[in-house]
């Protein structure tokens, strides 16, 4: 059986470019994903109390884990490697995309696994931390941080679903049978196109 992992971290993320690379890898192989896993959790949390760790408690010797890279698996070299090491024991093949690692049961590929790992972890951190120099400048610059007032997370997964609403409406839908299939009040909707109608007039000026 062969596997597709996706974990995005966030709802507002999509989990359409990394089944697209995936797609493109397994057909430039001849490949054919089996099962696809997707889940919205943090690469923080623990393993056991995430999709992927109920998937790899089913999963059998020979099976293999497509995924695009190393770090969709975990968020830091231990997590990473425990996953590697649990899969090594099993038996199950995991191919990383952008990593271009293939884990097998090799002291080679172990060795590749956890260099690719601390790389990650070492490039993440540096990341986080110049992302909180950025911050305090903009701060010390008497910026104001944070989301603006009054967009929450629905609002702006409304304004991705935007180009739908409008098609849905020139189909003929209500606002009522819109916001139905919107899972979201006809009044939130009504006030959600308000305010990005407003915001592409302030864009035309």
């Amino acid at each position: 059986m062969i596997y597709a992992y996706i974990r995005v971290s966030t709802e507002l993320q999509s989990y359409e470019s990394q089944k697209f690379e995936i797609e493109n890898w397994c057909k430039r192989r001849g490949l054919t994903v089996d099962k696809w896993i997707e889940e919205t959790v943090s690469g923080t949390r623990k393993v056991e109390k995430r999709v992927l760790g109920r998937l790899l408690k089913r999963m059998s010797p020979g099976d293999t884990l497509v995924c695009t890279e190393l770090s969709r698996l975990g968020r830091n070299m231990m997590m990473v490697m425990s996953i590697l090491n649990t899969c090594s024991q099993i038996g199950i093949r995991i191919y990383s995309i952008k990593d271009n690692f293939e884990l097998s049961d090799t002291l080679n590929s172990k060795i590749i696994a956890f260099a690719f790992s601390l790389a990650a972890e070492i490039e993440r951190n540096l990341i986080s931390q110049r992302t909180r120099e950025a911050l305090a400048a903009k701060k010390a610059a008497g910026i104001k941080l944070g989301r603006p007032v009054g967009k929450s997370k629905e609002w702006y997964r409304f304004r991705q679903q935007y180009q739908l609403v409008q098609k849905l409406k020139t189909d003929g839908n209500s606002l009522g049978s819109i916001a139905k299939t919107l899972k979201i009040h006809r009044n939130t909707l009504s006030r959600y196109l308000k305010d990005i109608e407003l915001e592409q007039k302030k864009e035309k000026k």
